[in-house]
């Protein structure tokens, strides 16, 4: 099982609220969430395999490779541990991904769903940087990659601490832990299209910086056709919004939990 930490509030009646961090990040991500939230929430923090203290769980021998399908389990069974009947879900970049594919494969699980930097679609540059990196990333070390791939989705000096601290957690993953999370890419198009598609029936909330130019326009495109979803655009902000703008990002979201019962 993946590793997580609790937060429990002393309020008995506290919701639940799932954390997800994206790709080469860790739990340590919502550290500006974490004592904003736990006065009224009962907090789950989860490391995806391969990153944070979920680094060293035993790898199925039988599995070469990972899915979106795959990484998911690991949360269900994480909730399912913990006999926690319905959460709200909060993921930030590829961490919006597995929750709304956790919301079509366990619906009756989910409150709502916070997206922080929402990966909706590929545009033209994301596409060849996807290539380029399934290109390169049996030749070249995987900290290059990442690094290239951390600045052009990051490029601005007000983006350098959200930059810097997926960069750092970025150094803990194995080489090879890298290459089998890259690999995921190749079933982003088709997912994505899906999710685009097919509006979920789940109280939705797109909370995206107005710098973030990779991934907020299809945020905007989506939610003229996705009833249930709302978008908040935070100004002079990037891609990681619960760390370039905490306060605004605590205070949308709890707005948007207040109101999504």
């Amino acid at each position: 099982m993946i590793h997580y930490t609790k937060f429990i509030s002393k309020n008995k009646n506290a919701e639940w609220i799932t954390f997800v961090h994206g790709a080469g990040g860790s739990s340590t991500i919502w550290y500006k969430q974490i004592k904003f939230f736990s006065k009224k929430y009962n907090l789950l923090l989860l490391d995806l395999r391969g990153h944070g203290k979920s680094k060293t769980i035993s790898i199925n021998p039988f599995k070469k490779k990972y899915t979106f399908n795959y990484i998911t389990n690991d949360i269900l069974e994480v909730i399912d541990e913990e006999k926690i009947k319905k959460t709200h879900f909060v993921g930030i970049s590829l961490g919006t991904i597995l929750i709304r594919n956790f919301a079509e494969k366990h619906p009756d699980r989910v409150k709502s769903l916070i997206m922080g930097g929402a990966i909706m679609k590929l545009n033209l540059r994301s596409k060849i940087l996807m290539f380029l990196g399934n290109s390169t990333k049996s030749i070249l070390p995987y900290m290059w990659i990442y690094r290239l791939l951390a600045f052009i989705i990051m490029p601005n000096k007000n983006h350098k601490e959200s930059r810097s601290l997926f960069v750092n957690e970025a150094k803990k993953l194995y080489q090879k832990e890298f290459k089998k999370w890259f690999q995921l890419t190749t079933e982003l198009v088709p997912l994505l299209k899906f999710f685009r598609q097919i509006e979920i029936q789940i109280p939705t909330y797109y909370i995206m910086g107005d710098q973030d130019y990779m991934f907020l326009p299809s945020v905007k495109n989506l939610i003229k056709i996705h009833r249930k979803s709302k978008l908040c655009i935070i100004p002079n902000c990037g891609h990681v919004v619960n760390i370039d703008k905490p306060e605004i990002f605590n205070s949308k979201m709890l707005s948007f939990l207040k109101n999504s019962l």
